[in-house]
């Protein structure tokens, strides 16, 4: 499984990068916002940025909600570096525009994907990645990572080459149970991604491996 950070900070990204796990990023306007970025040249830049940090697979995303505005935002985002995928909204313009955008041999993310019949569409259209949003869905008590299971398997059972890309991703559970499920890629912060570190014997045992090699050494 691919692992994806999602953030616009370009020192979480670094250090991401610098672990040797990071596959790629994924922002959008809310963190582009975060981080103080505003303004079509500022944000441009930033994406820029963010392209000269990792290897390939930035995400960034498109505005206009009409297919002319898609359209016209997903070549101008395609052109700020080879690395860039446009990020599409799952609405019915949106399906018209990764459509148009794969036949222009230019990939996309098509996000805020909450069904599989969203998914169907979105990989029958073309793109290159979905992103189902499990996080709000278990906030609305639905299960999300079923959600990951529905569409990897109509995925799988009718050989489409669009990618699953997990994403509102919470918590290390949630990582993990979509490497479980199949999911292609996960986009996750970077505390996420660290979580997986973590183990308290781990910790145990370091700290006693370190105790008896300072009392044979006489520390």
């Amino acid at each position: 499984m691919k692992f994806f950070i999602d953030t616009a900070n370009l020192a979480e990204i670094q250090e991401a990068y610098d672990l040797g796990v990071l596959d790629g990023v994924t922002t959008n306007p809310s963190l582009m916002a975060k981080e103080g970025i505003t303004g079509e040249d500022q944000i441009r830049a930033h994406y820029k940025a963010i392209c000269d940090i990792v290897d390939d697979k930035v995400s960034a995303e498109v505005i206009s909600t009409d297919f002319e505005g898609m359209i016209r935002e997903g070549k101008e985002l395609a052109k700020i570096d080879e690395k860039i995928v446009v990020k599409v909204p799952m609405i019915k313009e949106g399906v018209k525009a990764i459509k148009y955008l794969h036949s222009e041999g230019i990939r996309t993310n098509c996000t805020l994907i909450f069904s599989a019949g969203q998914a169907i569409l979105a990989a029958k259209a073309g793109a290159t990645y979905v992103s189902p949003f499990i996080g709000r869905l278990d906030d609305i008590s639905f299960d999300g990572l079923e959600l990951i299971e529905q569409i990897v398997h109509i995925y799988q059972t009718y050989g489409f080459s669009t990618e699953v890309l997990a994403a509102s991703i919470r918590h290390t559970m949630h990582l993990i149970k979509c490497a479980e499920l199949g999911a292609d890629v996960a986009t996750c912060p970077l505390k996420v991604i660290t979580g997986l570190l973590n183990h308290p014997l781990t910790d145990k045992g370091l700290a006693q491996f370190l105790a008896d090699h300072a009392k044979a050494a006489g520390k």
